[in-house]
């Protein structure tokens, strides 16, 4: 039993093999709820594809956010974190991603709870919010499980599971120092505490108090993410608007009158048709300034020697800072009154065709400064719980509270833009040069400070489930479970226009207030038959209703077979759904420029801009693609199938292969940028003009049914105890994901996109993913090697085809190790990416960093890190 145990918790290989030959005299089988379903069993008779991590393996390998610790899941196809929440408006929010389906379709849980999800998201869980240092373990469900636990189920689950009980007192404190420069540092103090013995006082209480910071690292800092302008790669997605601005005359001609001098100046770099670009990476972060402080605090009375009442309180709190490029103004008018007119008083250079016509101007307002955004995210959550035995039904029930509320504001760099361009029409401001002193104090003045958009998601909710076995069979006892769920989950996006409104870089400059709110209830139930002693056979269903979408069933029909000792097969099918939330359907219409610059496809075709138009505009240009919620979107549907096969050859060695298929129709999405500026023909109902046509206002790309998506492909898992040496015991972990096909539709009926190591519309499927862990242990010296891979594809090249470019694979390593001998004291020294591996090149352009991909590579390089923890 020991044994067994030790392999389920080491990496959740739940073989469920040997159930009757494990009991012994020394303690009793505990009955315990396993992720993935209601029915109270011994651990090792469940035959569901988990993985389980504990939380003493996080600092093994320096994972120090939730986010880190999703990224070593082979099955998890990527991570949203702090580095993609530079420039793109989503409150800092992290984010896991099983099976690439979208962090939408992975529910998050703690404590086999919902916990309310990120306003700014809606649908998924902010990681930011889960205490790592207050965990025992993360259980991963790799299967389909809409019909225990109803919507966002269909990637799979993620169970995130507290430490039961405290006693006594713990301080921790943890230090992440990159080789290459103190930037993008991590600093991190734990307090925990907790008192009483819930065997012998009948209770204990205890709390956890967690805070964490990063500063911030420069884009420029990093030779690999220094420029978006590669004409070696093809690539040049630098900004047609720049500090000095480019102008367009009535008369026909485009210029820039300081191109002759080699348009000099941070990020400057000279364009053939005589205008400067900037290249925006010189301003941005490969990672911003962030800070988590998080608390957890439970405490666990014992009614009888049977029942338990928790009540367990949850708040957290995170901030982002982030930097992007000053503000990019398009549109301006200039008269041949301004001293700053080309060839004029204040001493412009003069441009050759230009005799007074009216210039329009792009212009980057450098002298304002950066556009600095602060995000903060406040999550609560109050659960009140009992569990335990009742006339012989094992039980669970709870009260759950939930808010989680969001902020953006502008704190440096963004303007009032009506403000600056009567500036350059009054001959104030000098969109060519420096400012005089009245110019920087009217560009002071014109400086917007302060919160832009508040949202708040609400989530209220009971549930109750009770198992048992109902009858015994000559194999064994029948176990059921039934349940229910009643919830009221409310939203809020609260805009302030007055201020959003006079910066429309800001992407809410015509957005409106929004709310909804919505009835949850459920009603489930889940039988286990053993057929016979090898045979078992369980099936579960699931009926929830939406009072905003209408109602879905969903059932789950499993199959384990034990076929001799040594060989495990499993299988499953079961259907799922998600239901749009309450962000799809009424989300806040949002207006921001395109990561790529795109010829306007109608304006501009093939780069040679149409009469009377301006191609500082139209050509090789950002563009406004508006997103929002639809509320006319119906909710996604799936169907998953799994077999699986474990083999047990001895019992220090397990091996599991896992087959998952998984078909998704009505998927809920967007169109990505570059498939529709590619694609005109076909989406040009997407393209929203001026009333003459001349000027493009927007994309409009809002949520939307797309269609089908298909994934299939192979989990495999390998636990090695090696045998005890006189050096110490060492042992070997391996978790590996091959993905067989991953095709997606962008339209109901329309061609199906393979994404399985091609970059796809938005991002990469892997085809193989891997984590690999050799341990080693003798007296109380620890240490542990990791290897994390992944492998290359093909790259979004939206290029030409002289420059077709496929990403190689990815590779780090890690090396740490952990001394216990000192008197109340831990401390574990290690290095992060060992071998100091930087990020494949790409030329993807769909994040706001260019030159390698941040949701799936680390910017930081070699980092040193040291963790001590005392113990009073």
């Amino acid at each position: 039993m020991s044994r067994t145990l030790r392999a389920l918790f080491a990496g959740g290989l739940l073989v469920g093999m040997h159930a009757a030959q494990a009991q012994t005299d020394e303690a009793p089988i505990q009955r315990v709820e396993v992720t993935g379903s209601s029915i109270k069993r011994l651990a090792t008779e469940t035959a569901l594809p988990i993985t389980t991590i504990k939380a003493s393996d996080f600092e093994k390998q320096g994972l120090t956010t939730a986010a880190e610790v999703m990224n070593t899941l082979s099955m998890n196809q990527s991570v949203t974190g702090s580095s993609q929440s530079v420039g793109s408006g989503t409150g800092g929010i992290a984010t896991a991603d099983l099976r690439g389906l979208g962090s939408n379709k992975t529910l998050v849980l703690l404590n086999g709870r919902r916990l309310a999800s990120h306003p700014f998201n809606g649908s998924s869980v902010d990681l930011n919010i889960i205490p790592l240092s207050a965990l025992e373990r993360v259980e991963v469900l790799r299967d389909g499980a809409s019909a225990i636990y109803g919507t966002d189920a269909i990637g799979g689950v993620i169970n995130f599971i507290t430490k039961r009980s405290v006693t006594g007192a713990t301080v921790s404190v943890e230090r992440y120092q990159p080789q290459a420069s103190g930037a993008g540092a991590e600093s991190r103090l734990n307090l925990s505490g907790g008192y009483g013995d819930l065997d012998k006082d009948g209770w204990n209480v205890f709390g956890v108090i967690d805070l964490h910071k990063q500063t911030a690292l420069q884009a420029a800092d990093r030779d690999f993410s220094s420029t978006s302008v590669r004409p070696d790669k093809g690539i040049n997605n630098s900004s047609g608007t720049s500090q000095p601005g480019n102008f367009y005359s009535d008369n026909g001609i485009t210029g820039n009158p300081y191109y002759a001098s080699g348009c000099v100046g941070k990020g400057l770099i000279k364009n053939a048709n005589g205008t400067c670009r900037t290249d925006t990476i010189a301003y941005i972060q490969d990672i911003p300034k962030t800070q988590q402080e998080s608390f957890l605090g439970k405490a666990t009375f014992k009614l009888s020697e049977d029942n338990v009442a928790t009540i367990e309180y949850l708040h957290s709190r995170s901030t982002n800072q982030s930097s992007i490029a000053p503000s990019p103004l398009t549109g301006i008018t200039m008269t041949s009154a301004s001293p700053y007119y080309p060839g004029g008083s204040a001493g412009v250079p003069a441009v050759a065709g230009l005799t007074g016509e009216d210039l329009t101007i792009n212009w980057r307002t450098v002298a304002a400064g950066n556009r600095m955004g602060y995000d903060t995210s406040i999550s609560d959550r109050l659960v009140v719980a009992s569990e335990g035995l009742v006339g012989g039904w094992d039980y669970n029930v709870g009260l759950t509270y939930g808010i989680s509320k969001a902020a953006s504001a502008f704190i440096g760099g963004y303007t009032n833009d009506s403000l600056m361009k009567a500036g350059v029409l009054s001959g104030i401001l000098n969109p060519f040069g420096e400012q005089s002193a009245a110019g920087t104090a009217y560009i002071d003045a014109a400086q917007l400070r302060g919160e832009y958009l508040a949202a708040k998601m609400t989530s209220v909710g009971v549930d109750a489930k009770v198992s048992r076995e109902i009858y015994q069979l000559p194999a064994g006892g029948v176990g059921f479970a039934i349940g229910s769920e009643f919830r009221h989950d409310k939203a809020t996006y609260d805009v302030n226009t007055a201020l959003a409104s006079q910066a429309s870089s800001s992407g809410y400059a015509d957005a409106q207030d929004q709310a909804g709110q919505r009835n949850i209830a459920a009603l489930y139930s889940e039988i286990s038959v053993p057929l016979t002693k090898t045979l078992e056979l369980s099936g579960a269903a699931r009926y929830d209703h939406y009072n905003d979408v209408g109602g879905s069933f969903n059932p789950k029909i499993g199959l384990r077979w034990e076929a001799s000792k040594q060989v495990l097969f499993r299988t499953s099918y079961n259907t799922g759904f998600r239901a749009p939330t309450l962000y799809d359907l009424h989300g806040p219409a949002t207006s921001t420029f395109t990561s790529n610059a795109y010829d306007d496809p109608k304006l501009c075709p093939n780069g040679v801009a149409g009469d009377g138009v301006n191609p500082n505009i139209a050509c090789n240009q950002q563009q406004y693609i508006r997103s929002g919620g639809n509320p006319n979107l119906k909710p996604e549907k799936s169907k998953t199938f799994a077999l699986g096969v474990v083999f047990e050859p001895v019992s220090a060695v397990s091996v599991s292969f896992d087959y998952f298929n998984i078909k998704i129709k009505d998927s809920i999405g967007t169109v990505s940028e570059s498939t529709i500026f590619d694609n005109y023909d076909k989406y040009k109902n997407y393209f929203v003009y001026s009333a003459d046509g001349k000027t493009l206002q927007y994309v409009n790309a809002v949520l939307d049914n797309l269609g089908e998506v298909k994934t299939s492909g192979i989990d495999t898992s390998l636990r090695w105890k090696l045998p005890r040496t006189s050096v110490g015991d060492f042992g070997f972990q391996f978790d590996g994901t091959w993905v067989h096909s991953y095709k997606y539709q962008n339209e109901t009926g329309g061609e199906f996109v393979e994404n399985v190591g091609v970059y796809g519309d938005n991002a990469p499927v892997f085809r193989w993913k891997h984590n690999a862990t050799i341990s080693w242990k003798k007296g109380p010296w620890s240490a542990s090697f990791s290897n994390k891979y992944l492998s290359g594809y093909v790259d979004e090249n939206d290029v030409a085809d002289a420059y077709y470019h496929k990403v190689r694979a990815y590779s780090t390593y890690s090396l740490s190790s952990s001394y216990t001998g000192f008197k109340n004291t831990d401390l574990t020294v290690g290095i992060k990416n060992l071998f100091d591996s930087a990020p494949p090149y790409t030329n993807q352009g769909t994040t706001f960093q260019s030159g390698y991909d941040p949701r799936f590579t680390d910017p930081l390089g070699r980092t040193f890190y040291v963790k001590a923890s005392y113990k009073f």
